[in-house]
């Protein structure tokens, strides 16, 4: 028996009034998963970040409430770098293009992009000085010179290592949105 309501088979009426999320242009969006080292590495944090919280609280049964408190810091410390690890990445919207890093995000209005290319050069090995000859998602922005383009994304990043075509799909999509609201 199938369960329609766990899966994409099910088709939608017109008279259904439920928005589906990717109707809303102006809300930013990833238009990919994250990738299987990104998710493990995250999981890996929370799971490190729940034996220090497991650690606050002995030490704040035990022994000093400041000590607690200052291992309890440590663990939201730890919980926000797994929360922003996993919201690193390329967004897209109508407003324009923004690439999250783990401590910087830049945006780049679409007034200002003139393209979105794929490009065959080396690239890092996730993240690593390492670099191995793969694909990288460019962004070419009005008014700079060719080696400031930003790297978006490439296969070798935590989000595609490995997954080449998944990459191809995420490539084509920024690449649709850009073709789409760029002005340039």
């Amino acid at each position: 028996m199938p369960l329609p309501f766990l899966t994409a088979d099910r088709t939608f009426e017109a008279a259904d009034d439920v928005a589906l999320p990717f109707e809303d242009r102006e809300r930013w969006r990833r238009p990919y998963r994250p990738g299987p080292w990104r998710v493990g590495v995250a999981a890996l944090w929370l799971l490190l970040a729940s034996y220090v919280l497991f650690a606050a609280v002995i030490i704040a049964l035990t022994g000093t409430v400041t000590g607690a408190a200052v291992v309890f810091g440590i663990a939201l410390a730890i919980i926000t770098g797994a929360l922003r690890l996993l919201r690193m990445g390329v967004w897209v919207s109508a407003h324009g293009l923004r690439q999250v890093g783990f401590l910087l995000t830049r945006t780049a209005p679409w007034e200002q992009v003139v393209a979105v290319r794929t490009v065959q050069q080396p690239v890092r090995w996730l993240g690593l000085p390492r670099t191995v000859q793969g694909q990288a998602l460019l962004l070419v922005r009005r008014g700079r010179a060719a080696e400031d383009m930003p790297v978006l994304m490439t296969t070798h990043n935590a989000d595609f290592l490995g997954r080449v075509t998944a990459f191809d799909r995420a490539a084509d999509a920024v690449e649709a949105w850009a073709a789409e609201n760029s002005r340039g």
